[in-house]
């Protein structure tokens, strides 16, 4: 993510000024915006409903009314918020003791794609995320890890290097680990957003130990997932405000 250039101060006539204090008063001043907490585990934001995760196509559908209000508030795409639910809801009924939220997930691809929408890119009703999103190559230049291609391009296109791909951007290693079906289309697709989703959520559970409930777990699990605390605090802050219902 790009960062932001600090304000610089400048000289204005007292007619600008004037102008630019008429114009503030309109807008909605930055104290109206409530507090973002700062806690871990993230707070787990509006809980997604039981649904029944052995039905047969896209379970992540069935979350629809619950995901409409939430998406318009947070600016989460909907199609994007049902698969974090989808996710979510899975692990709490096959593995509750791990005890993730969505609003994890939600923070985890917030930071690694803008919830699929990475320059340009759209999800589509199944969730599959087109174009394919795909991290440079992992060639040991600009502080990456040199990872040389293990999958003959199969998944990410690239014959010499792995990428990150899709919308949680995993490494083919990883992905070829954890990747499971969640949309119900017989495949695990990393650039699927339910699958990528579930996949993440089940690589999350098992990096923490299978305790994601406790500060040490959660932070164990995203450092896993990207080892830099400054990411750790990103996913932090986007879980967080999503957690009270909340753009970032």
């Amino acid at each position: 993510m790009a960062t932001t250039t600090p304000a610089r101060r400048v000289l204005v006539s007292t007619a600008l000024a004037a102008a630019t204090a008429v114009s503030l008063a309109a807008c909605t001043m930055p104290w109206d915006k409530p507090d973002i907490p700062e806690g871990i585990p993230p707070g787990p934001g509006i809980q997604q409903p039981y649904l029944d995760v052995n039905a047969p196509g896209r379970t992540a559908d069935l979350l629809r009314e619950w995901a409409e209000p939430i998406a318009e508030n947070t600016g989460i795409p909907r199609t994007s918020l049902e698969a974090y639910g989808n996710a979510a809801e899975i692990q709490r009924q096959q593995h509750p003791e791990c005890g993730i939220a969505w609003t994890t997930l939600a923070g985890i691809a917030g930071v690694e794609s803008k919830h699929g929408e990475h320059r340009g890119s759209s999800v589509a009703a199944n969730g599959d995320v087109s174009p394919a999103i795909r991290g440079v190559a992992l060639d040991g230049s600009g502080g990456n890890w040199e990872i040389k291609d293990s999958d003959a391009g199969k998944l990410d296109g690239d014959k010499e290097y792995d990428r990150a791909m899709g919308p949680f951007q995993f490494i083919p290693e990883t992905w070829k680990r954890f990747g499971v079906d969640a949309n119900g289309d017989g495949k695990a697709d990393p650039d699927n957003i339910d699958d990528a989703a579930l996949s993440a959520a089940r690589y999350l559970c098992v990096s923490a130990g299978g305790d994601m409930t406790t500060p040490e777990g959660w932070e164990k699990a995203v450092m896993v997932y990207n080892n830099s605390m400054s990411y750790v605090i990103k996913v932090r802050n986007y879980a967080n405000a999503y957690s009270i219902n909340v753009r970032y």
